[in-house]
């Protein structure tokens, strides 16, 4: 029996999600303003539903995470050369934002944990001078997040989230995004709700919303956003903030928004399953996966791993025979990106040579998606099939050195 095929399934729209947005389309009214007035529609309504769930004042909602990391940015202060710290495992999105305000990354080390290095992250910030850091929780991996804000503080740095991979996810009892100047989510369809695309930005800060509302295309039509700063403050930035037209539209929130109750449900699922596959392959031989610490509550909706004891041609070798037994694992030591997989040589603007060990460690690092409801017998193929993979191309291997 083998593997289950589709493991890039996104999770399911609800009935709800679908009824509303059919009742949305039928009225022909998705943009997100009206200029006849009103309460903002499904996406004030988000707005206010995801402040809510993660404990912010402020929920912006925008077209994508991509956007919210380049308003946070942008409303940080953040200006065309300035260097922004950057944890050298993530997506090509993150530094993509860097690039679009127009700041220059420095790369930061990374852990064999995939978590940022705080003495580095120190060394590097006192060395350029950058103020800002732009986190990303990649993969769902979440650093201790109570030292990060306490470094952050006492080097004067403003941190902003990555959250793409982390809606659900918590530190220490307190949740991933409400730790730095802002978060950043995404409701790409492969992450914890799944709209196709869209994002939001959180903030405690009024300022920072004040300019994200406005740069997202408000029309002076703001008091329809869903949580929205005192009049004062609006009116501070009302004429220095340019619209970018970042905002969602209607529809997208009215997909979102019957999912946000889902997502205890979501991540219990997406663990169990991480879980099972993951104790299978710490077991197994050649594996070395990511330690996580007990202050960490994960949403994991993905797995990674390491073969630390294979060169390039062997880690082909055996992403070749996984795929071949229906499982889709994905490479970030690849020459060239491949999906959504990137390495920071690849990243443009960025340096890979200030980050070696980062290199290093996603030259073996291999990761594979977790579609929701699998049953305990899928996760075992899925195991058997990589256990099977990295058996059979065993005499490929060319030992040296562990990462």
């Amino acid at each position: 029996m083998s593997a289950p095929t589709d493991l890039g399934r996104p999770p399911e729209i609800p009935p709800l999600a679908i009824a509303q947005a059919t009742a949305l389309m039928e009225t022909g009214r998705l943009h997100r303003y009206s200029e006849e007035g009103g309460d903002g529609g499904p996406v004030a309504a988000l707005e206010r539903a995801f402040a809510q769930l993660t404990g912010r004042r402020y929920a912006v909602a925008l077209n994508s995470c991509g956007s919210a990391m380049f308003l946070a940015l942008k409303a940080a202060g953040v200006r065309p050369g300035e260097k922004v710290l950057l944890n050298a495992f993530s997506l090509g999105p993150v530094p993509g934002a860097l690039q679009h305000v127009g700041a220059i990354p420095v790369l930061v080390e990374i852990t064999e944990d995939l978590v940022i290095d705080f003495d580095d992250l120190r060394a590097k910030a006192r060395a350029s001078g950058a103020r800002v850091l732009l986190l990303s929780h990649m993969r769902g991996h979440l650093c201790d997040l109570d030292a990060l804000e306490e470094l952050c503080r006492n080097e004067g740095i403003s941190l902003i989230e990555d959250c793409a991979h982390t809606l659900g996810a918590s530190w220490a009892g307190r949740q991933a995004g409400n730790f730095g100047l802002a978060g950043c989510f995404s409701f790409q369809s492969g992450k914890h709700v799944n709209t196709g695309e869209g994002g939001i930005l959180t903030t405690d800060d009024d300022d920072v919303a004040a300019q994200a509302i406005l740069h997202a295309g408000s029309y002076r039509l703001y008091r329809q956003n869903g949580t929205c700063p005192p009049e004062e403050v609006m009116a501070k930035w009302a004429d220095r903030c340019g619209n970018y037209s970042l905002r969602m539209s209607a529809l997208v929130a009215a997909l979102a928004l019957p999912q946000l109750s889902l997502l205890p449900e979501r991540v219990a699922d997406w663990n169990r399953c991480h879980d099972r596959i993951a104790q299978r392959l710490q077991a197994a031989r050649g594996f070395v996966l990511p330690q996580r610490p007990q202050a960490e509550a994960y949403a994991q909706s993905s797995l990674q791993f390491r073969l630390p004891a294979r060169d390039a041609a062997a880690m082909e070798a055996f992403i070749a025979v996984a795929r071949a037994r229906g499982v889709w694992v994905k490479w970030f030591g690849s020459t060239l990106p491949e999906g959504y997989s990137s390495n920071p040589a690849q990243w443009p603007g960025a340096q890979a040579a200030e980050v070696p060990r980062a290199c290093a460690i996603q030259a073996t690092l291999c990761d594979i998606r977790l579609p929701l409801e699998l049953s305990a017998q899928d996760c075992d193929l899925i195991a058997d099939a990589l256990i099977q993979a990295l058996e059979a191309t065993d005499d490929k291997k060319v030992h040296r050195a562990a990462t």
